[in-house]
């Protein structure tokens, strides 16, 4: 298969993935970006894209390391390439038993938090009296008062909110649907923001003439009453970011959600509760967590100087 045949099946691909692998589209679409960054490197050096050898592959990586591409993004393009390859068998008999390629080793990261002084300080970077204040707030307090992911909480839907019975329920990923507690400062922002800031900003919608497809439902609109996407809550987070004088490196969309998940173990919470809460299928997502809070309090032990008082108000000595 030349690189111009192989063009062609990337659109199919992209339907296959999101209708019979229950894929979300932002994913599909994710897969075929990475099998176009393939194409065009056997395009511009003149190889076979289909099927992909040992060589071409390892060719690839190496290109992606000369680039700069970390590990991870290796993987993710090599694991897009897998399941080209199971596609293209079940379209064609002809592509029948290919080699797989071997997914490049994932690095153990673990994840980069916020502690909880630093919570704070971001959520006092929302205190104002402008409309976007209010929603900004309302948009950390569920990130990190619910773990939810950032697709999530752009998703958000107002009849997924439940007052009364301090209840959200959050559409994750594959369209799965997990129902977390909505309390406390989460649901009081809401709250606020859906009383006083909402309405504002739908009107901008309406005042600019554009159809109100997903105002009416959408939780967190824009200034201009659009649904707001990832991109938007990146923008806010780096914005917030600063004014809470937090470095832009130690941000990224997940940051909340992270920082949800370390401070409830930190807090006593057990592994099986929080799989439920965060929605991971495995545990063995979950249990990353207790990696990075162990890491924590071993340099909390080893730094603090009061890590060792006991009861009597004595240091113990070091060991």
């Amino acid at each position: 298969m030349n690189v111009a045949e192989a063009r062609e099946l990337l659109g199919r691909f992209r339907l296959y993935l999101v209708a019979e692998r229950g894929r979300s589209a932002l994913t599909a679409e994710g897969y075929v970006s990475d099998l176009r960054q393939w194409l065009d490197f056997c395009e511009d050096n003149g190889l076979s894209a289909f099927p992909p050898t040992v060589t071409t592959v390892n060719a690839f990586r190496k290109h992606m390391t000369d680039k700069g591409k970390l590990r991870s993004t290796q993987q993710r393009c090599i694991a897009a390439m897998r399941s080209w390859i199971r596609f293209a068998e079940i379209e064609d008999m002809r592509y029948s038993n290919i080699s797989m390629p071997d997914l490049p080793r994932k690095p153990h990261l673990e994840p980069r938090i916020l502690n909880e002084a630093e919570i704070n300080r971001l959520l006092n970077a929302c205190r104002g009296d402008g409309p976007l204040d209010a929603r900004d707030m309302a948009i950390f307090e569920v990130g990190y008062g619910c773990g939810l992911r950032v697709s999530e909480i752009c998703a958000l839907q107002i009849l997924d909110l439940d007052f009364d019975a301090k209840l959200l329920r959050a559409k994750g990923k594959g369209g799965k649907e997990r129902v977390v507690p909505f309390l406390g400062g989460a649901a009081q922002s809401v709250r606020h923001y859906l009383d006083f800031v909402r309405p504002a900003l739908t009107l901008k919608r309406l005042e600019l003439g554009e159809a109100d497809q997903g105002v009416a439902t959408n939780v967190f609109l824009s200034f201009s009453g659009r649904p707001l996407e990832r991109q938007d809550i990146w923008r806010i987070l780096r914005k917030r970011g600063h004014s809470a004088g937090i470095s832009r490196s130690r941000l990224y969309p997940h940051i909340l959600r992270h920082s949800f998940a370390t401070h409830l173990l930190a807090r006593g919470m057990d592994l099986r509760t929080l799989q439920e809460m965060l929605g991971h299928a495995s545990i063995l997502t979950t249990q990353v967590y207790s990696h990075f809070d162990r890491e924590m309090r071993d340099v909390y032990d080893h730094f603090h100087p009061r890590a060792y008082i006991t009861d009597s108000g004595q240091k113990e000595a070091e060991k």
